[in-house]
């Protein structure tokens, strides 16, 4: 009997040694994660706690979560059993930002005026894309077709949300999922990193920052790091030693959901080999310029007013929200909402080399360096935004480029056909791109 109760005793302790040492310091990612989310999918996309719970949060690990809404508040609390509490806060004009060691109410506190546009114009008497009237006048296409082609990519199993067709400037076909719209903000992911590439194009275009120039990090002098360019940053050729694995903990999981500091935390990433020997992913290489960018701004007011006011704004991104970190400093690499026609005006964006309604918004020449690969990326990547030069998608034109992001965010840049394929959604698993790219440019004259 003493020995049953000595096994019996063992597999508890085991299993309690097991909790606190491996799952104790994930449970904040989980709750992290739901907290995060929930908060901007309620107050940023109008959606309801019961179907974020169920579409965001409803499978595997993130389903254990338990999550509070304080709509006094505007905040979402989740735990995991009770243990690993995060909460997020909403704030006008800045989305949500999910809180670590500062409370909600010191966040609160940080100065922030919501930018208020001064606008008279009726945008539904204004076609696309500087207002949101569709009008077709392309006798080229089988609209029949192509429509039945958009009512093809969905369904439970493909997850997809969203597929928008511009051409020449126009809206050829568009469909949403039961229950989103036109509308209805969603979030692009990584897709935000292209969001960075512009908004450092942006400096770059005032002379606050250079492409060849190397970063203002006072750490980095001190060891190999100060060969860094922001170049490599750009393209994802810094050498900085990075684990980019959502799976588990690792340097991801901890900038997006541990720290009210990413920019503080990814330039901590230690040397690994020279910069630009190895293309690497990661997205605390995104956060590292976007904390740049804030650097090259005099105060924290009109970097925080800046996306809205230089970029979204100017191209008609009334929808668009870039959400900070609880440090102050825009989360470069994830988390940027708008509509999917918005998604698609920043894909026109890059379309029409930076120029928008014939004012030159990005910089001359900034879209051609942007779209030009990375040294060691073997044609894979440009400046924070995917090419198809190694012919990833066959499909498409090697010219193609696109802005991509997880669960299957995509916009897709065609110059040869002078046209944005934009597709958004909770799951890539069952999706097939390159069949979306073949189907759609078999129903699309080229441009001329």
């Amino acid at each position: 009997m003493k020995t049953i109760k000595y096994i019996v005793l063992t597999l508890v302790l085991a299993i309690i040694g097991f909790a606190i040492v491996y799952l104790g310091p994930r449970l904040p990612v989980i709750s992290g994660f739901a907290a995060k989310n929930m908060c901007s999918c309620v107050y940023l996309s109008g959606r309801t706690q019961a179907s974020v719970e169920s579409e965001e949060l409803g499978k595997g690990l993130l389903s254990m979560a338990s999550n509070t809404i304080n709509e006094d508040q505007k905040t979402v609390t989740s735990t995991v059993f009770g243990f690993g509490k995060q909460t997020a806060v909403y704030r006008e004009g800045l989305g949500c930002t999910l809180v670590n060691s500062i409370s909600p109410e010191a966040l609160r506190q940080q100065a922030y005026t919501p930018v208020q546009t001064m606008d008279t114009v009726d945008y539904d008497t204004i076609p696309f894309p500087y207002g949101s009237q569709i009008v077709l006048s392309d006798s080229t296409t089988d609209l029949t077709a192509l429509n039945q082609l958009l009512d093809q990519q969905f369904g439970e199993s493909l997850g997809t949300r969203a597929v928008v067709v511009v051409k020449d400037g126009q809206i050829l076909a568009e469909k949403y999922a039961e229950g989103y719209d036109a509308d209805t903000r969603q979030l692009g992911w990584s897709m935000a990193k292209s969001v960075t590439n512009a908004m450092f194009g942006l400096r770059v275009g005032k002379s606050k920052l250079a492409i060849s120039t190397k970063p203002d990090i006072s750490a980095w002098q001190q060891d190999e790091r100060k060969a860094i360019t922001h170049d490599h940053l750009l393209r994802m050729s810094s050498g900085l030693h990075w684990e980019e694995d959502y799976s588990d903990l690792s340097d991801a999981t901890r900038l997006l959901y541990k720290r009210d500091d990413m920019f503080g935390y990814a330039i901590t990433a230690p040397y690994g080999r020279a910069p630009g020997e190895e293309w690497y992913y990661s997205s605390g290489t995104s956060n590292i310029l976007s904390g740049l960018i804030r650097q090259s701004f005099d105060d924290q007011e009109t970097y925080l007013q800046f996306p809205k006011k230089e970029l979204f704004d100017k191209i008609g991104m009334r929808s668009a929200i870039f959400e900070p970190d609880a440090d102050g400093t825009f989360v470069g690499s994830s988390y940027v909402w708008a509509t999917p026609r918005d998604w698609a005006r920043f894909g026109l964006l890059y379309l029409n080399d930076g120029i928008w309604d014939n004012e030159r918004i990005l910089p001359s020449g900034w879209v051609g360096y942007s779209v030009s690969p990375a040294p060691a990326s073997k044609g894979l990547y440009g400046a924070q935004i995917w090419l198809n030069k190694s012919s990833d998608l066959p499909a498409a034109p090697t010219n193609m480029f696109y802005f991509r992001g997880y669960q299957g965010q995509r916009v897709f840049v065609l110059p040869s056909h002078n046209m944005v394929v934009v597709r958004l959604g909770i799951s890539e698993d069952n999706y097939d791109f390159n069949a979306l790219l073949k189907d759609v440019l078999a129903l699309v004259t080229p441009a001329n």
